[in-house]
């Protein structure tokens, strides 16, 4: 690998995630006559978003650092040339140059979700209308990670401004397209006021699509490409029809009382009245037929049924794709069900006018299955069928279907009561509370609520961890034995994990970062050979990078940034996605990282959840499928993904302590179904756990979440890391969760503590309960060495491992300024801590290797994240970051570096803004610098 490809976006990557941008905005609204632009249309582009264009959400989910982006002003002119209102276009530029973007001073978590509207006369207006026939509107929103959207004006509300230019513009032009530039659904009641409804020609869902998604914005605007989008989501009349909204953004609990009843599930069961825009809607330039739906038997597998459907463009002037969805409609019985519920999907090719193509698709047994957590079918903790028959539905969205016979019959008749698997309780409330389920049914078809109480968990957590606790293996101590001697099938993993004694396995479970001088500069962490010993034994030194929408690397680099996760899922394509995932994977290779921190597939349980923009849908067979096709994806290019967050992050206010009190059944059927689609169907190898508890117990030490359930029942081989900083209680009383508590996220396999400072694995810097947990004997060293255990083997799928890398620190040398002659130069002494400031200059009289030490602060609240690089004479050192720390000093080994005699400018580079370094140390560790 050569070093010069770290931070050089992989070539033709960036070109590839525009075309697949287009492929996932959603065409809401279209009269003929609007769209698309013609060559005879001139467009007078209105809202400041046209300059300000979003190119991703805020948060470790967007920040990656590109090369160039383009605004969607620039990217129409680039198509349309002067049938672009430039007089227009200039008010908009000047008013943006006085009135600049507000990034809410660049700290974590503080952009606002929208920008200042420019007021709009109705002279102005006018005007552009004299000289334009066709208006385009721009509306942008952007919100992320620890900041999620609000019910406000300028959240998911239109302010008055924006509303008021709407007004302006309807008033004067009768062919309005409005693009929302949006990170997930925003409120959309607005579209039907009868005072802009009749103008409103046109609505293009564009969501975030990367540095150049306004690009592929302008090709579906003038008809280069035809929209062929679909919701992932359902759009609601107000946000109070969402079902989650009583019980979603508490600091201290959210109970999950609509249950399975999410998005479409819930709306077409209960009340369709109250949609929009409806689950799975998308229009096209060109209009499709979908029929001769057909099912029957899979003759070479008896539990899974094919189904094939005919797509034909009926249309006469456009190419386009179609997606067919297929949905169930099961029997009632005794434990209810949804109306509807998506249980395969195709996207057709590209097919020119008068083309057809027939799809054919796959619905297994288990995806007509309903979980039984209350026994009322006297089966309970298992996957059942019920009897009766089980209706199939297919067309192109939720609300557009036709029934799908099955060899003359109306659907799959289950004579009697059908047991798929049984399994262990797991993870059931101890909260009592009340859930949703279809009571009578109406004469409108649709069902009366009712409520019932929630099983209880019954399971006694010690007996079920002690009865289960592994055999440790007699420490040996070294016998010489290198993991590449396992590597190479000359050793067993047992005989290499005995040589490890508990100090070494202690440091082996944590990880460093961020931005850990010992891998790839400017990325999340590292972990493996995180100790002195560990190097020695062959264990190298793996990376990892957020995040799902591209390569994060907070020293500056550059990498590609992707299209969001939703808009993602919005193209129901998943091979297109494998595609582009494919690149990710060559990208991550190129930069010598091993797993990329995402996919994101939490399910969008509630629109105002503000990390939605990173997740996939309200439905767990689009999530798990884009996952799957993700998975696959970076490990055909080279890479690892790591499925995140695990499980039920579905706000980001207080997600670190707001327990999400779930039934076993919504947990097994939404919240948990594309996490298991991901590890059955793509083989996962790494997953991160979230933040926050799910039932009293946090997911970084939850034993039914990270072994019962992934483990036991899934198969899963793979790594369990923690989120970053995360906290953990213990794994059978629960109680209290600490950062500290690294046993109990040990006893529940969560593998791997993520992150501890760097250089702070090896003299745990964290001061985890580890070793102390040994000792008093509330951990074993059989648990300890089973995750060690999974550590390792999963070390010998990653990229180092692959590339043969000898396990090493590297130590940079950084050469002196031989012209620079600073007079008020510090001298430095074998032991010099220095007061930081901006002039900071120093002056080195022999040559040797120094480790670097800081102290660092900063204001912000705990989870929030800062970086700023360190530079000698201009030269890259090592990027210095911390959380927030509310204020404390926190001091950090930053990296080892050879630094030749003379004299040395000491500079800083903001990265993300509001670290504060109060000192620097140069501590001289000789001429070699050895261990």
């Amino acid at each position: 690998m050569h070093q010069h490809l770290v931070g050089k976006p992989l070539e033709g990557f960036a070109e590839f995630a525009m075309t697949v941008a287009a492929q996932g905005a959603v065409l809401l609204k279209n009269r003929p006559e609007v769209l698309p632009l013609d060559e005879l249309d001139t467009v007078a582009i209105f809202g400041r978003t046209q300059i300000n264009y979003y190119r991703s959400g805020t948060g470790s989910g967007g920040a990656v650092n590109v090369i160039s982006s383009c605004n969607l002003l620039d990217a129409m002119r680039a198509r349309c040339g002067t049938r672009v209102n430039e007089v227009l276009a200039q008010h908009y530029a000047q008013w943006v140059n006085t009135h600049p973007f507000d990034n809410g001073g660049g700290g974590w978590a503080q952009e606002p979700w929208f920008q200042q509207e420019m007021p709009l006369s109705d002279e102005m207006v006018l005007q552009a209308k004299q000289a334009s026939n066709k208006a385009v509107v721009v509306i942008g929103r952007t919100a992320g990670e620890d900041k999620d959207n609000a019910d406000v004006p300028g959240g998911y509300r239109l302010t008055e401004e924006e509303l008021e230019m709407l007004r302006a513009v309807c008033l004067h032009f009768d062919h309005v397209i409005v693009v929302l530039n949006v990170s997930s659904i925003i409120d959309m009641s607005w579209a039907e006021s009868p005072q802009l409804r009749p103008h409103i020609g046109a609505i293009l869902y564009a969501w975030h699509g990367g540095p150049d998604g306004s690009k592929a914005v302008a090709s579906l605007l003038c008809g280069d490409i035809t929209p062929s989008g679909k919701l992932t989501d359902t759009i609601a009349c107000s946000l109070d029809d969402y079902p989650s909204t009583p019980c979603w953004g508490d600091s201290a609990q959210n109970i999950y009382q609509e249950d399975i009843y999410v998005g479409y599930r819930y709306f077409e069961t209960f009340r369709p009245q109250q949609v929009l825009y409806p689950f799975g809607f998308g229009l096209s330039y060109t209009r499709f037929a979908i029929h001769s739906l057909s099912m029957k038997r899979d003759i070479d597998n008896p539990l899974s049924f094919q189904i094939t459907a005919k797509v034909d463009n009926v249309g006469e002037r456009y190419a386009g794709s179609e997606v067919v969805q297929i949905y169930l409609e099961a029997p009632q019985g005794q434990l209810g069900k949804p109306s509807r519920a998506l249980v395969a999907f195709a996207k057709s090719r590209v097919l020119q006018p008068g083309e057809g193509e027939t799809l054919t698709m796959t619905v297994t047994l288990e995806q007509l299955a309903s979980w039984d957590d209350s026994g009322a079918t006297g089966n309970p903790n298992c996957w059942v069928l019920e009897a009766g028959v089980y209706r199939f539905w297919g067309g192109n969205s939720v609300r557009n279907l036709q029934p799908i016979s099955m060899q003359g019959e109306a659907g799959y008749t289950q004579p009697m009561l059908r047991i798929l698997s049984c399994h262990e309780e797991a993870l059931a409330p101890t909260v009592s509370f009340t859930r949703l389920r279809p009571g009578k049914r109406l004469q409108s078809g649709t069902w009366l609520e009712e409520w019932e109480e929630v099983p209880r968990r019954k399971t006694a957590l010690r007996e079920r961890i002690v009865a289960r606790l592994p055999q440790p293996l007699e420490i040996v101590g070294d016998k010489g034995i290198k993991l590449d001697d396992v590597a190479q099938g000359n050793a067993r993993m047992d005989d290499f994990i005995a040589q490890l004694n508990i100090e070494e396995l202690a440091c082996l479970v944590r990880g460093e970062g961020m931005c850990s001088h010992k891998v790839t500069p400017g990325v999340a962490s590292a972990f493996g050979g995180t100790g002195d010993s560990l190097l020695d034994k062959g264990i190298p030194l793996a990376a990892t990078a957020d995040g799902p929408s591209g390569i994060r690397m907070d020293n500056g680099a550059y990498a590609t940034l992707m299209p969001s996760g939703t808009l993602l899922a919005s193209t129901w394509d998943p091979v297109l996605v494998e595609r582009l995932y494919v690149m990710e994977g060559k990208e991550l290779q190129q930069n010598q990282i091993d797993l990329l921190l995402g996919p994101g597939m939490n399910i969008h349980r509630h629109p105002l959840n503000g990390r939605n923009f990173e997740y996939f849908s309200e439905d767990p067979l689009v999530t798990g499928m884009m996952a799957v096709a993700m998975v696959n994806g970076i490990r055909s290019g080279g890479g690892i993904a790591t499925l995140k967050h695990f499980a039920c992050n579905n706000q980001e206010h207080a997600r670190a302590q707001a327990d999400s009190v779930v039934s076993a059944r919504a947990l097994r059927e939404i919240y948990l179904k594309g996490f298991e689609y991901a590890v059955k169907q793509g083989s996962a190898m790494a997953i991160m756990t979230a933040y926050n508890p799910i039932n009293g117990h946090w997911s970084a030490s939850n034993y039914c979440l990270n072994t019962t359930i992934l483990r036991d029942d899934w198969g899963f081989r793979g790594i369990v890391m923690t989120d970053w900083w995360a906290k953990m209680n213990d794994a059978i009383n629960g109680g209290v969760a600490t950062v500290n508590n690294t046993a109990a996220m040990i006893r529940a396999q969560n593998d791997l503590y993520m992150v501890v400072n760097n250089n702070g694995a090896e003299i745990n810097a964290g001061d985890d309960n580890t070793l102390s947990a040994l000792e008093e004997g509330t951990l074993t060293l059989g648990e300890l060495q089973r995750c060690a255990h999974n550590i390792l083997m999963f070390m010998l799928h990653t990229q180092v491992v692959k590339r043969g890398d000898k396990p090493k620190v590297n130590v940079p040398t950084i050469a002196a300024d031989r012209t620079l002659f600073i007079e008020d130069a510090i001298k430095i002494a074998p032991e010099s801590r220095l007061r930081f400031s901006d002039t900071l200059a120093i002056y080195i009289e022999d040559g040797c290797v120094y480790d670097l030490l800081v102290s660092v602060n900063s204001a912000a609240m705990p989870l929030a994240q800062t970086a700023t690089n360190l530079l000698l004479n201009g030269k890259f050192v090592a990027t210095v970051q911390t959380r927030g720390t509310l204020g404390q000093r926190v001091t950090q080994k930053l990296c080892r570096v050879l630094l030749e005699p003379g004299y040395y400018r000491v500079e800083t580079e903001v990265i993300n803004p509001g670290l504060n370094i109060d000192w620097l140390e140069f501590r001289n560790m000789g001429s070699s610098g050895s261990r």
